[in-house]
């Protein structure tokens, strides 16, 4: 019998900044600073070692940890893909920029009470990218791997890039496969091949072509986004270390269900559900409740985690090889949480048995939820950033940031001007990269007015300011409070206690909605219970 293995480890949240400093290197390469934005799609916040988790093997970042500053309470804009997206090439929110949920998004259902908003089915060519930004400074600019922001006419060769990998595919996924043949343009099959590997066979072209002149590698892996399939030598190298993990205690699944029900199940209620023949499978089940996986143990989803680390592993030699490490900035960040929760956008889909480790990739323990959740396991990202000459080394940060806040980032980095009469959401975090223990913002936001294919959740929206976060839900104005501080695991609802705290942040939120005007949504006419 196969033993079972769950992550339950804390990442070590550090109070602020360590004093530790680093040292200049010397420049070598071109004079301006290159950059480098290593995107990975669906990575939780414990996927990685230097984050906490014990059964994935990602030595290469790691290591990249201990050369620039790890950040724990690093946020994306949006608990799916497309939005946060968006934030990342514009410093705006998903809200300002009316692109809010995934293209083209989840259709309606009659048993919602609320229509989805309506939202942006691509990024607005007249926004401009962080690619037009270093492309004006005389960058060569490329991306790599996952766009999913509208295309052709809205494609990375419309918004600053030079080069786009693979050509003429704009979606999420990569074709449904990771196994040659791909079906992708510009992308090369050969027999036995791996998408991952192949991409990063294309990325280390575009640094050598690229190497005495400045550049923005935009480096968008579509792993590990599903289908999940890891390369065939790793799967294998984890079905055997799976056969000797340790047995730790705790469930497979914890079942989660709407807050905004009218009588939602208590969290004893819900543990109690799982003794009951009605909830032993894997659909949307009944209070609304679906499954949340709780142990990363998917020796496919494994071997796609350690594909990646190779592919980081092989970039950072790269620059090394050309002398460049020395004047490249690097930025290694998540696009949502893991997929610890079952894609239910079609409500009627039932999983076998046998087919679990397709539908759930991880645990995002000890964070509650999953992408597509406004729970920290749906928007807590793990963020590393190297600055050579100026950032601090081997350090952590617990100043909450947002992927908002990369524009201007690299632009305060890079010595640019930050836009004035193109209002950005986002703050430059440079100086926190440098040693600062402070950031000068009162809150940060999500707004989602669609329903996820993820749980059955309402809508809704969410502030963080200081310790403290607010969820606030769209379908009957339910809220939840939970002081992240004490509480990182959101199991502990302060709303009914704490009622001052609710009304400033929810007050905070709201206002935040209309002065940025946000969409909302409208009531469903053909609304059936």
């Amino acid at each position: 019998m196969k033993l079972k293995f769950i992550l339950i480890g804390l990442v070590s949240s550090a109070a602020a900044i360590s004093s530790l400093s680093c040292t200049k290197s010397e420049t070598k390469g071109p004079e301006k600073p290159n950059v480098v934005f290593f995107l990975v799609d669906d990575m939780g916040w414990t996927d990685l070692g230097c984050y906490g988790s014990s059964f994935y093997e990602t030595p290469n970042i790691d290591n990249f940890a201990k050369e620039g500053v790890k950040f724990t309470n690093a946020y994306a804009a949006c608990h799916v893909c497309s939005p946060t997206r968006a934030s990342i090439m514009t410093g705006k929110y998903p809200a300002t920029l009316d692109l809010t949920d995934w293209i083209p998004g989840r259709k309606d259902f009659d048993f919602q009470r609320l229509l989805n908003a309506e939202h942006e089915l691509g990024l607005p060519t007249q926004e401009e990218t962080i690619a037009e930004a270093l492309k004006k400074e005389g960058y060569s600019t490329a991306i790599f791997g996952k766009w999913h922001l509208g295309g052709p006419e809205t494609g990375p060769l419309e918004q600053g890039f030079d080069v786009a990998v693979p050509q003429n595919w704009y979606a999420c996924c990569p074709n449904r496969t990771y196994h040659s043949p791909y079906g992708l343009d510009g992308v090369e099959d050969e027999e036995g091949g791996y998408l991952t590997d192949k991409l990063t066979d294309g990325a280390l072209r575009f640094i050598d072509q690229n190497k005495d002149n400045p550049f923005f590698l935009y480096f968008s892996h579509f792993a590990v986004h599903d289908p999940i399939q890891g390369r065939k030598d790793l799967v294998e190298k984890y079905e055997g270390k799976l056969e000797n993990v340790a047995i730790i205690e705790g469930p497979p699944y914890i079942l989660e269900g709407n807050p905004d029900d009218e009588n939602p199940p208590t969290r004893q209620d819900l543990s109690a559900f799982l003794d009951d023949p009605e909830y032993a499978g894997h659909s949307v089940l009944p209070n609304n409740t679906v499954k949340i996986k709780q142990w990363q143990d998917n020796t496919e989803f494994a071997g796609m985690v350690e594909s990646v680390d190779e592919s980081m592993g092989r970039v950072l030699a790269k620059l090394e090889e050309l002398g460049l490490e020395d004047n490249t900035i690097i930025i290694f960040f998540s696009d949502n949480g893991g997929m610890a929760a079952g894609n239910w956008g079609n409500p009627e889909r039932v999983v076998p048995d046998s087919l679990v480790d397709v539908a759930y990739a991880t645990s995002n323990l000890p964070l509650r939820g999953a992408k597509g959740w406004l729970y920290e396991g749906g928007i807590r990202e793990p963020l590393i950033i190297k600055w050579p000459g100026q950032g601090m080394k081997g350090t952590e940060s617990d100043v909450p940031v947002i992927s908002t806040d990369f524009f201007p980032t690299i632009l305060d980095m890079l010595g640019l001007p930050i836009p004035t009469e193109n209002k950005l959401d986002g703050v430059s975090i440079a100086n926190l990269v440098k040693g600062q223990t402070e950031l000068d913002r009162e809150a940060i936001y999500w707004h989602f007015p669609h329903y996820s294919n993820h749980g059955m959740q309402s809508p809704g929206g969410a502030i963080r300011s200081g310790d403290y976060k607010l969820l606030e839900y769209f379908e009957n104005g339910s809220v939840q409070l939970f002081n992240l501080k004490d509480d990182i695991g959101e199991q502990n609802d302060l709303a009914a206690s704490e009622p001052e705290k609710v009304r400033e942040l929810k007050a905070m939120l709201q206002k935040w909605r209309e002065d940025i005007g946000a969409n909302m949504m409208p009531p469903n006419p053909n609304y059936k219970l």
